[in-house]
C-alpha cells in the first residue's frame, strides 16, 4: 500500500491532520503517541471551528520536519497550500465539506491522500 492510501486508511479512525502525520512515521523524528498528540486539535478545521483543513495542516507539519530547514519555508508553504486549494478545491473544511453551500468538494479521505501526495511531491519521494 503506497502511503496516501496508508494515510486514507488511517482517516477511518483518527482526524485528518493525525492520518497524515502518521502516515509519515517512519520518516519522522517523533512516535506515534507525540504525532498523534500533535494533530489532535486539528481536526474539523482547527478543532473543530471549519478553519483550515487538517490535513493540509498535517502536511505542512510533514514538510517543516522532512525539509530540514532552519528558514525559508514560506515559499514552499505557500506552493503546497495552493496546489491542496487547486486539488481540494478549498483549504478550509467548512468550503470542502459545503457546509454553506450544501456542496462536498472532496471527502476526508481523498484530502488526506492529496494532502500526501502533493507532500510526496515537494519531498521528490
Amino acid at each position: 500500500m503506497n502511503r496516501a492510501d496508508y494515510g486514507a486508511e488511517l482517516k477511518r479512525s483518527c482526524n485528518c491532520c493525525q492520518a497524515v502525520l502518521l502516515a509519515y512515521e517512519d520518516v519522522l523524528p517523533l512516535d506515534k503517541d507525540a504525532l498523534l498528540a500533535l494533530g489532535s486539535t486539528f481536526g474539523s478545521g482547527m478543532g473543530g471551528m471549519m478553519g483550515t483543513c487538517g490535513a493540509l495542516v498535517g502536511a505542512q507539519m510533514v514538510l517543516g520536519m522532512k525539509a530540514n530547514q532552519k528558514g525559508g519555508m514560506n515559499r514552499y508553504s505557500r506552493q503546497l497550500f495552493g496546489s491542496f486549494e487547486e486539488k481540494c478545491g478549498a483549504s478550509r473544511c467548512i468550503d470542502i465539506k459545503g457546509v454553506m453551500t450544501g456542496r462536498v468538494l472532496c471527502s476526508c479521505e481523498d484530502c488526506v491522500k492529496n494532502a500526501i501526495e502533493l507532500t510526496e511531491e515537494m519531498l521528490g519521494e
